[in-house]
């Protein structure tokens, strides 16, 4: 009697953890993370990171799936991918949808910033400050921005004229930047770039210096041009699905907040260091880079200058506080370069 009971306890107890097993195997949560970054990419690495920090804090109650290289969802149809369910969470870049974040196309004009870290502090503290509703079809994890776009060319360029006609691949508001300084856009994504550069399709792409290295520019430009006067930014986006988002508990959302803060300084910081791996990258292959005079740096920046204007009154025009934008990213870049 007695060996049966044991044997009756033996059972119920292991019954009991195959219950609970299963019932924290079914309360687990699953993310697909879709990024059309490579897998060997730094924000790649970085993204990848992110999601195991979070599997480790919640105990493995929520967990994420990377898709890299744009297999779930390429880099242009990202956000809707969300929005729609297709993956859960994801990065891309706003630019590569022109018009549909219309405020935030402010990091796109030539601001002149000096560090990936400082825009990427700024634009973050600019969601913070004017909550953009162009975003209030997911939950915003964090956003981060380039350091110094610039442009890379197959030939030299040393002034406005050199410019003129040029195929250059551009995207978003960087359209408008290319149009004004005498080239001709061509929109494209970032992965079609290589190819139509070694092809000849275009003569020159824009683009941090993180591009030489990461993307592989470096093999098919040969000049780097530097006119602080066209430092733009790109602004990249960490966003969920709401549904998906809703369905954390609590506890786990908080954590996943907390975490997110750590990656904005992490993000920064990275494109710092990929910018200058990728300058590095490039001089070591023998391409040159071409600091633009001072002279020919206050052409552009006058051939630019139109720019704000119209960023203003387009956004005037919309309804939405353009003027306020430029003058909080102007003072906040300022603020964090000091």
């Amino acid at each position: 009697m007695k060996r049966f009971r044991l044997i009756s306890l033996v059972l119920c107890i292991s019954i009991l953890g195959w219950l609970l097993f299963v019932s924290s195997a079914s309360a687990q949560i699953k993310l697909s993370y879709s990024i059309f970054f490579p897998a060997p990419h730094k924000h790649s690495v970085l993204a990848a990171e992110w999601g195991k920090e979070i599997e480790k804090r919640t105990n493995g109650r929520v967990v994420v799936t990377m898709h890299y290289g744009g297999t779930l969802t390429p880099g242009p149809a990202i956000y809707d991918g969300i929005v729609k369910g297709l993956s859960d969470a994801g990065m891309s870049v706003c630019g590569y949808t022109r018009g549909r974040f219309p405020l935030t196309e402010v990091v796109e004009l030539p601001l002149g910033h000096k560090s990936g870290w400082a825009i990427t502090k700024t634009i973050n503290d600019y969601v913070a400050q004017f909550k953009p509703k162009e975003f209030d079809d997911v939950k915003m994890m964090y956003m981060h921005a380039h350091g110094p776009g610039l442009l890379h060319t197959k030939k030299s360029v040393t002034k406005l004229e050199d410019l003129k006609g040029m195929k250059v691949r551009v995207f978003g508001a960087v359209t408008k930047l290319i149009t004004l300084l005498g080239g001709a856009p061509v929109s494209m994504a970032m992965g079609e770039t290589y190819e139509a550069l070694s092809r000849g399709v275009v003569e020159g792409s824009v683009a941090p210096y993180e591009a030489l290295q990461g993307w592989k520019w470096g093999e098919v430009v040969k000049f780097s041009i530097e006119a602080p006067a066209m430092y733009y930014s790109s602004a990249f986006f960490i966003a969920m699905n709401k549904a998906k988002w809703n369905s954390i508990p609590p506890g786990d959302q908080r954590i996943i907040e907390q975490i997110n803060a750590e990656w904005i300084e992490k993000q920064g910081k990275a494109w710092d260091e990929i910018d200058k791996a990728g300058k590095d990258f490039t001089v070591q292959r023998g391409n040159q880079i071409i600091a633009l005079s001072v002279d020919e740096n206050r052409r552009w920046e006058r051939t630019l200058k139109p720019m704000y204007d119209e960023y203003v009154k387009s956004m005037k025009d919309k309804g939405l506080p353009g003027d306020k934008a430029l003058e909080f990213f102007l003072h906040t870049i300022y603020k964090y370069q000091k």
